[in-house]
């Protein structure tokens, strides 16, 4: 089997010598064999034709080496792309393809892959997606319903829209499976996945979650939204210095640490629970001193709480001491101890 660039190379020059030299220099053009990839309008402006001309000028010579390819060594990675295809339901991006294809054949990492896309395309089996504003080059079966696709699109837009926050990949293709059953019955998961490679305004972040493109979140801009993408991504309270240099080094610039701690103290979205320790708001923290969280604790309670009760739940939002816990029970102003280990809020808090 061929897997070195040099065969793969050698092979397909060999099946362009069965092309008219204008053929060969326009397919050299299109995937910069020996240059720079130049597209249709470039291609075409030269030879004074429409860019749609040269579209089924290069429709014909694929054609052509599609035939000859199915004769040669080259026809086992049209075979292998339509394996993979199968894999990820019959759908898939341009690059995803072209990668699982290197990884699975094991073909040499320095191959060019516009040679890859080249055969993949000469598949009589295989159709290869027009441009399209929004859109992501693909390939494709035939038989791939055009209508599932652009509804499972506008179902997963509509529903990350309503929530207004990025979702688990798995929430959210188990809700387009129940949304659209009654129109296309069983959807797969791994089609939805490739269906959504697709889109440009539906973004993956962290390989497991899924947003709209337009969101802070995703593209975050300035040092507030910068600052929660980091806390996002690293799930778990951080000291505003390690924020810090997490941003530095994630977004490659350099920041402040006392610009960072300036915009940790006025946003309400951060919350300070311990010295110098930061957490996200939406998290289900509240801002406030350990007094507080002990008020609003007992205020949620319908009996009196133990003191180690007490403890436990400030620790879920606070990073203290349980000496510090114990030491607020003793605030005589909202706290009233009814028995030993036992408190309560004061009547007039509750009132």
């Amino acid at each position: 089997m061929v897997t070195k660039n040099s065969e793969i190379m050698q092979d397909f020059t060999s099946i362009l010598q069965n092309l008219t030299e204008k053929e060969r220099t326009i397919i050299a053009r299109r995937i910069g064999l020996g240059g720079e990839k130049e597209t249709l309008q470039d291609i075409g402006n030269s030879y004074r034709i429409t860019r749609e001309r040269v579209r089924q000028i290069e429709d014909v010579w694929i054609k052509k080496i599609g035939r000859i390819i199915k004769t040669t060594k080259l026809s086992k990675i049209q075979e292998e792309s339509e394996k993979v295809l199968r894999m990820h339901g019959g759908l898939l991006i341009r690059d995803r393809i072209v990668s699982a294809l290197i990884n699975e054949m094991k073909l040499d990492s320095d191959i060019d892959s516009e040679v890859i896309e080249m055969i993949i395309q000469s598949n009589f089996n295989i159709n290869k997606s027009k441009p399209q504003l929004g859109a992501r080059t693909h390939f494709f079966f035939p038989e791939i319903n055009k209508k599932l696709v652009n509804e499972v699109h506008k179902e997963a837009f509509k529903i990350l829209k309503k929530k207004g926050d990025i979702m688990e990949n798995s929430s959210l293709y188990e809700m387009i499976k129940i949304n659209l059953f009654s129109q296309f019955g069983k959807v797969e998961t791994v089609l939805i996945d490739s269906i959504l490679d697709i889109f440009t305004d539906i973004v993956k972040w962290e390989e497991k979650y899924l947003g709209l493109e337009k969101w802070k979140i995703l593209n975050p801009s300035t040092l507030k939204d910068k600052a929660i993408y980091v806390m996002k991504k690293e799930k778990k309270p951080i000291h505003f210095v390690e924020l810090t240099n997490l941003i530095s080094n994630h977004f490659g610039e350099a920041v402040k640490v006392a610009t960072i701690h300036n915009e940790l103290i006025r946003n309400n979205e951060f919350v300070l629970i311990w010295r110098w320790i930061y957490v996200l708001k939406e998290w289900g923290y509240k801002p406030g001193t350990v007094i507080d969280v002990i008020v609003d604790i007992l205020a949620k309670a319908k009996a009196p709480l133990s003191t180690d009760d007490i403890i436990a739940r400030v620790l879920k939002t606070r990073k203290v001491k349980n000496s510090t816990v114990y030491m607020n029970l003793q605030n005589r102003k909202y706290v009233q101890r009814v028995w030993r280990n036992m408190y309560r809020l004061k009547e007039w808090v509750i009132a």
